[in-house]
């Protein structure tokens, strides 16, 4: 494979596409309804806002993998052991409650479409499909699933918000950064929330799965995660408009989980028919689909890399690669021992713990990355500059403060609240 040139622009559609689309679930399209119901479009701006700070955050990742060959873990474990003590935990308790979540997004949609069959029985087969492809296909197959889940997403939610009407001056006065009354927490939720988990890390190895290894991929790295980014933006903003034309209008009330969505597909029959509300869940279900398959592949490299170190496997050994034993064991563990919760409910211990760690990891991956990207580690020529300590410097200040809000709304059932 030629590596002097790099594919053409408009050809380069990969590892930036997988983790946008993965980062993306039913969680953030609440998220965004909620904020243009209530807010109409005066949150647009945080919208733009959360695009740069993602660019920024995922370019940082890529750009660290492919100037040193090293994965985003050597990285870690290169600033102390207080890294590994962080991440070995996060990953195993996120994995087994974020597996059952997963699998449970993505049935709601086809419990809707299919009444006949019961949620938690779609919920396993949606597991059992991601552990398939996964578990047998090769990237480039993941690569070309995922393309086909984001391009239904795409034509259903921006076809939807072109149906909807956009106000567009209202859509320009939007972009005047101000907090509306009452909105601080959807704020900081647009600019730091939409499209960010774990699997922003896991771009590093997405870039190795595809064979862009070495520094002469850095230009089309930096267009393959802004172009994905963009489009991202376009799908927030899709739904934002969704919220301030559709369910504002309808004068309803949304729910902050992922039944939201459902009650958003009845209104949209009730306002346009059933085939639009029928194509919104098809929508809706796609996006949920993508996440899973995306995590049950990036993260399991993760943690195979992950675990190799543990195990004093040298970097590339087989069994810290895609089908290796690691890989194989977190794929299982994402499938498996999650649908345990389908029958336990919601351990209150589990749930806690699930979201303390995962309140930090944003900002864990955002200081990591400042202290990766500067001095000895990496090579003075991809170094961070001024203005990219400064973006990231920024980006991590947003995710401390949102992963502090994040960690008090975790803790609050300790206090009653």
């Amino acid at each position: 494979m030629p590596e002097a040139q790099g594919p053409a622009k408009w050809k380069v559609i990969g590892p930036g596409l997988v983790v946008a689309a993965t980062g993306v679930g039913a969680a953030d399209m609440v998220a965004t309804l909620v904020a243009g119901s209530q807010f109409g479009y005066g949150l647009m701006w945080a919208v733009i806002v959360g695009v740069i700070l993602k660019i920024v955050l995922v370019e940082g990742a890529g750009r660290f993998t492919l100037a040193t060959g090293k994965t985003i873990f050597e990285g870690w474990t290169s600033l102390g052991r207080w890294t590994t003590w962080y991440f070995g935990p996060y990953i195993i308790i996120w994995g087994f409650v974020y597996g059952a979540t997963a699998m449970s997004s993505a049935a709601l949609p086809l419990a809707a479409l299919f009444p006949g069959v019961n949620l938690t029985v779609w919920a396993i087969l949606m597991g059992l499909a991601g552990f398939a492809m996964v578990w047998f296909g090769r990237y480039s197959v993941f690569e070309k699933i995922t393309a086909a889940l984001v391009g239904i997403m795409f034509v259903t939610v921006v076809g939807l918000a072109i149906i909807a009407v956009p106000n567009i001056p209202e859509m320009l006065t939007g972009l005047i950064p101000l907090i509306p009354e009452g909105g601080v927490i959807y704020t900081l939720a647009l600019a730091g929330g939409v499209g960010g988990t774990i699997t922003l890390a896991a771009y590093g190895y997405w870039l190795r799965e595809k064979g862009w290894h070495t520094p002469k991929w850095m230009r089309v790295m930096r267009i393959d995660n802004s172009m994905a980014y963009v489009l991202t933006g376009i799908f927030v903003i899709a739904m934002l408009i969704v919220g301030a034309e559709v369910v504002r209008a309808a004068g309803v009330s949304i729910s902050a989980d992922d039944k939201g969505l459902i009650e958003l597909a009845e209104v949209l029959k009730a306002k346009y028919g059933d085939v639009v509300g029928t194509g919104f869940l098809v929508g809706f279900w796609a996006a949920s689909f993508s996440s899973i398959i995306g995590v049950w592949n990036g993260v399991s490299l993760m943690f195979a890399d992950f675990w190799g170190h543990m195990r004093k496997r040298p970097s590339g050994h087989p069994d810290t690669l895609t089908g290796g034993k690691y890989f194989k064991f977190y794929v299982l563990w994402l499938t498996f021992p999650p649908m345990l919760l389908f029958l336990l409910g919601k351990p209150i211990g589990l749930i806690l713990a699930y979201g303390v760690l995962g309140s930090l990891f944003m900002p864990f991956l955002a200081i990591t990355l400042l202290g990766l990207l500067n001095g000895k580690k990496i090579p003075k020529k991809w170094a961070n500059k001024l203005h990219t300590n400064i973006a990231l410097a920024i980006t991590a200040l947003l995710f401390i403060i949102l992963g502090v809000q994040q960690l008090y709304s975790s803790l609050a059932p300790l206090w009653g609240g």
